[in-house]
């Protein structure tokens, strides 16, 4: 999983609340178990017409936001089905950060195992962050991880909470399975013990 520790980019803004994980990802992009090649169809029913062309007036078809790597949207992000399609979507397409004042449960622990941040804010805080978000190529904001803090294009900076251990696994980038290897050793003085007191297995 890629490290997250700092980041700097456009934020694009979706102010939108109750986004459920069909509309992140439709259901008839979920036959892949692949993570990548999902970003095109991110946001798909919202960013294309029936015929397939771009609508115009939706944020990431804009170019300002095209490379957009910070999304702050409405509350409730994240609803709906428990499809990890949907931070694979978002992460394909260059998401690195997503942030709210409330996430469904489900999507906001797989962001955390696809190396994603969810920041949860007060909702205050978000449309400030909507607003300098609004600045289109000049809606820069910079996050540190290590230092809780977002840094709007003004300078001025937010604070947020995050779980230490979670914080942690960003930092270092580890999912499930780098945690797991990192107990490499024992797992295999396990296996080592287990062949020589029970080889019939």
């Amino acid at each position: 999983m890629q490290k997250f520790d700092k980041l700097t980019g456009v934020a694009a803004p979706l102010p939108q609340i109750n986004v459920d994980t069909d509309m992140i990802i439709p259901k008839q992009f979920l036959k892949t178990i692949k993570r990548s090649g999902l970003g095109k169809n991110l946001f798909d029913e919202m960013r294309y017409s029936t015929d397939g062309k771009e609508k115009p007036e939706f944020v990431l078809n804009k170019p300002a936001y095209r490379n957009a790597q910070i999304l702050v949207t409405g509350e409730n992000f994240g609803c709906g089905s428990s499809r990890e399609h949907a931070p694979w979507a978002l992460l394909d397409f260059g998401i690195r950060c997503v942030i709210a004042a409330s996430y469904a449960d489900i999507f906001y622990n797989n962001c955390f195992k696809n190396g994603i941040l969810p920041i949860v804010l007060p909702q205050a805080d978000v449309d400030k962050l909507m607003a300098d978000a609004e600045r289109g190529a000049n809606a820069v904001v910079s996050i540190d991880l290590a230092a809780q803090e977002i840094r709007g294009p003004d300078g001025g900076v937010i604070k947020f909470d995050i779980d230490p251990y979670r914080k942690q696994c960003l930092i270092e980038g580890l999912d499930d399975i780098g945690l797991t290897m990192q107990q490499g050793s024992k797992i295999d003085q396990f296996e080592q013990k287990r062949a020589a007191q029970q080889p019939w297995l």
